[in-house]
């Protein structure tokens, strides 16, 4: 129970890593606000954790919903500790040259004002209770904020653009609020794409992505949604993060550390210690 009566605020929680994001904090003994599109993922929610959730469904893009989500949040239970924004789309790795040109427009504001916007406004939200508690804000990044591929221009734009909003946050805001930023990896979710390029009904589950990163990532396979939490618990919990601020953490199966020749240099590590 590293968080015991801890107070978290998730947007993009009724679903995927949000979702296991709940799960985790309240299993960690927080009491979660979980700020979704979808009214029926958070009412579902609230029904199987009672108590220790509220759900409030609204719009990242709109100012006064978080705005009415954090008062909520602060009437149900008090405080703000911990604010994570997390709720994203994915451009499904579409490239420059194949971006529709009559779309291009549509497409850079919707995947900005969810991807980054949607942050800003959810930490214009929560500010002042976050101040008060002296808390932190943890914004979900993606392998995609430092290595090419991850996504198309536009999506790795938006996640290079929330590295720099970590950096200026943990500047603007010291020493009352830390920030700090998680590199996610590939995993399997609902994750869906920008409306304005057909893709809002598409699941990056429908991509065998497991299979394509088994070949990819040195630890040799896809984590699962669940592994990604313990990185947030680290941060969200007051003593052990204490020092961190403005940490950029790849969390990502070790994107970053591929060989020039192989993807692990230990692929015959235990033959040359003669372990089976």
């Amino acid at each position: 129970m590293k968080l015991q009566d801890e107070v978290v605020f998730i947007t993009g929680g009724a679903s995927g890593l949000g979702r296991a994001l709940v799960d985790r904090f309240v299993k960690e003994g927080a009491k979660v606000a979980v700020f979704d599109k979808s009214p029926d993922r958070v009412r579902q929610l609230e029904q199987e954790h009672g108590k220790a959730v509220v759900s409030i469904a609204g719009d990242v893009r709109s100012l006064e919903d978080l705005k009415r989500a954090a008062t909520q949040c602060v009437d149900t239970f008090g405080k703000i500790d911990v604010l994570i924004p997390n709720a994203g789309i994915w451009d499904y790795n579409m490239s420059l040259v194949d971006l529709p040109e009559d779309n291009i427009d549509k497409a850079f504001d919707e995947l900005f004002q969810i991807n980054v916007k949607g942050y800003i406004l959810a930490v214009k939200a929560c500010l002042p209770a976050l101040v008060a508690s002296r808390g932190s804000i943890i914004c979900t990044i993606s392998n995609a904020g430092f290595y090419p591929n991850g996504g198309g221009p536009l999506y790795t734009a938006t996640k290079h653009a929330v590295v720099g909003l970590v950096r200026e946050l943990a500047f603007e805001l010291a020493p009352y609020i830390r920030v700090n930023g998680v590199g996610v990896g590939g995993m399997n979710t609902s994750l869906s794409g920008p409306g304005s390029l057909g893709m809002n009904e598409k699941s990056i589950s429908e991509i065998p992505l497991g299979e394509m990163l088994k070949s990819i990532l040195p630890i040799g396979r896809m984590p699962d949604v669940d592994e990604y939490t313990g990185a947030y618990v680290f941060f969200a919990t007051r003593g052990d993060s204490a020092p961190a601020t403005g940490a950029l953490l790849n969390y990502d199966g070790g994107m970053g550390v591929r060989g020039l020749f192989s993807v692990a240099g230990g692929n015959d590590l235990l033959d040359k210690l003669n372990i089976e």
